[in-house]
């Protein structure tokens, strides 16, 4: 079965924590901490793989989560960055984040692609020692890693793509100038899953050609199959318009060539616009009379006309010449730019919940919303800190410093951000 689409949920490595560990050795007195700081949890990576051409394996694995870093130890021994999750997915897999439908990774070349990050390990005991506290007795828990529900969208990577109503030749077409092998049969939706084929042109040149699954009216809709693959049209470089011009099967070649032009352009305004030429399939069963008048409409409209007899390969080459010729002056397959993540601010969480805890005289803050605040502030610019103060403020984590006891002086430790208290 052909699937093109996948919802699941991917989860980042936490940090490793940091130890709280103190220097024993005989002969030596009062060693210090030597806590190791944790290990970098694993990120999420996809990478694109060719010998995928589904989304099927997704079906029944929805969860995906990658190992958490190994924590500190004592020594000064830094915990083991943990691996990262490689998770392979057919090429021209857009990765969107589900709740926004925002664009996180376009997996259209061999570069793999972090998609979600692994948590910063937490840091162990001797980051905490100054000349006053000289033994502290607590370290840094990993920070979480990133996590996410994605949806995953196959689009095929095509230069060309056939459109047109069932039977009307496209699967021949593609059969007789590549290597593509699609089912051929004289009945409606014989194929059900788009097919890529491969045509040269001659040495170092070649295209790639997509046959894409029948359309009918309504599509765009979600009648019949097509609404499964029109998808697949939005990478095309180019369109081929197949008509059945004989008119074999009770249909209005006329018709059908506006029909189709219209659930395109009710997909996707843009594929209204995209370059397009028109092939006339079945002209032996035609006469010249409807022939010169299916071209005549045609070419009224802008397009060109080329009539062919699919199946035995006539007057196939200047098609093919053409779609060369017209690949040759267009820009490359569309990849989508990945889309950053929106800045949260302290507005957009309704849950200001805040967790003090005072271990050795520290204030330690943990906030879920405060934590992916802090991803936008740049702590080294002086307009940002004062953003960030602002959020403190705002979100009563300053309010709730103070009820626990906070006063002017001491120290404040929020994740990897350590400061003293100002009122």
């Amino acid at each position: 079965m052909f699937i093109d689409t996948a919802k699941i949920k991917i989860k980042a490595g936490d940090g490793g924590d940091g130890a709280v560990s103190f220097h024993r050795e005989k002969y030596v007195a009062a060693g210090g901490p030597d806590g190791g700081d944790g290990g970098k949890g694993g990120n999420i990576v996809f990478v694109a793989d060719s010998n995928l051409s589904t989304l099927a394996d997704f079906r029944y694995k929805k969860k995906y989560a990658a190992p958490k870093g190994q924590n500190g130890m004592s020594g000064r021994r830094k915990g083991k960055n943990a691996e990262d999750l490689i998770i392979h997915v057919p090429v021209g897999t857009l990765v969107k984040e589900t709740e926004t439908g925002r664009v996180m990774a376009d997996i259209s070349s061999k570069d793999p692609v972090v998609v979600a990050k692994g948590g910063n390990g937490g840091w162990g005991n001797p980051h905490f020692a100054t000349p006053i506290r000289q033994v502290p007795r607590f370290a840094k828990p990993g920070l979480p890693g990133e996590e996410y529900d994605v949806t995953l969208e196959l689009k095929l990577l095509a230069d060309v793509g056939l459109v047109g109503f069932p039977n009307v030749g496209k699967s021949t077409l593609v059969s007789v100038v590549s290597q593509a092998k699609p089912e051929i049969a004289n009945y409606h939706f014989t194929t059900i899953t788009p097919v890529l084929g491969v045509v040269s042109m001659g040495e170092g040149s070649s295209f790639v050609m997509a046959d894409i699954p029948g359309l009918i009216e309504g599509a765009w809709q979600g009648t019949g199959l097509g609404h499964q693959f029109l998808r697949h049209v939005e990478r095309c470089r180019m369109l081929v318009h197949i008509v059945d011009i004989s008119g074999s099967e009770g249909r209005d070649p006329k018709e059908d060539f506006k029909t189709i032009n219209e659930e395109l352009e009710k997909f996707n305004p843009e594929l209204a616009q995209r370059p397009m030429i028109v092939a006339g399939n079945k002209c032996d069963m035609a006469t010249d009379e409807q022939i010169e008048d299916f071209k005549n409409f045609v070419e009224e409209q802008g397009y060109e006309f080329f009539p062919i007899m699919a199946a035995i390969s006539y007057q196939v080459e200047p098609l093919l010449k053409k779609i060369q010729e017209m690949l040759s002056k267009l820009p490359p397959i569309v990849v989508y730019e990945a889309e950053p993540e929106p800045v949260k601010t302290v507005d957009d969480y309704n849950d200001h919940k805040v967790d003090i805890k005072v271990i050795d005289g520290i204030y330690n803050v943990e906030a879920d919303w405060l934590l992916q605040v802090m991803k936008s502030i740049n702590f080294d610019d002086y307009e940002s800190l004062n953003y960030f103060q602002k959020v403190l403020i705002k979100g009563g984590v300053i309010d709730a410093l103070k009820e626990n006891g906070c006063q002017e002086g001491d120290t404040v430790s929020i994740y990897e951000l350590e400061f003293d208290f100002v009122e």
